[in-house]
């Protein structure tokens, strides 16, 4: 008999929020914060939502990656992974509300695998294509420029 494997999956986070900065957040067995640096008036034992969303989208890359390029048979070997963004904080600090806070993403995904310049190009296609973070940016109107190249 096959297993039928879930195509939608309940995903679930719970938090406390001991100060108006900070979040500490329980995923799974799984705990850590969320919060704003001392100059804004956090007590910086975390990463600020916006710098999550950012690293989330460069585990998603390196999680993906990884699949993409096992599915088509190329050696990534480890990955290097760096990211810039250019964010608009008018709406953070409430001046304004902003349509796309993340303008641009800039990736440079960098392996030391034996792949060739195009097999890495041909994993970041597939990795464009299924990592669900790039997606929610992509579709919330960031431009995402991403680069894979030999370490």
């Amino acid at each position: 008999m096959a297993v039928r494997v879930k195509t939608t999956v309940t995903l679930k986070a719970e938090a406390k929020c001991p100060s108006h900065s900070r979040a500490d957040i329980s995923i799974r067995d799984l705990e850590f914060a969320i919060d704003e640096p001392t100059e804004r008036g956090g007590t910086n034992l975390g990463p600020t939502p916006t710098d999550t969303a950012l690293a989330a989208l460069i585990g998603c890359t390196n999680v993906i990656g990884h699949k993409c390029a096992k599915s088509l048979g190329v050696d990534v070997g480890k990955l290097d992974i760096s990211a810039s963004c250019d964010f608009d904080r008018r709406g953070v600090t409430l001046n304004e509300e902003i349509e796309v806070p993340f303008q641009s993403i800039t990736l440079v995904v960098r392996s030391d695998g034996a792949a060739s310049t195009t097999e890495l190009e041909r994993v970041g296609d597939e990795v464009e294509k299924f990592c669900p973070l790039s997606k929610l940016f992509e579709n919330g109107g960031t431009q995402l420029n991403v680069t894979w190249e030999k370490a």
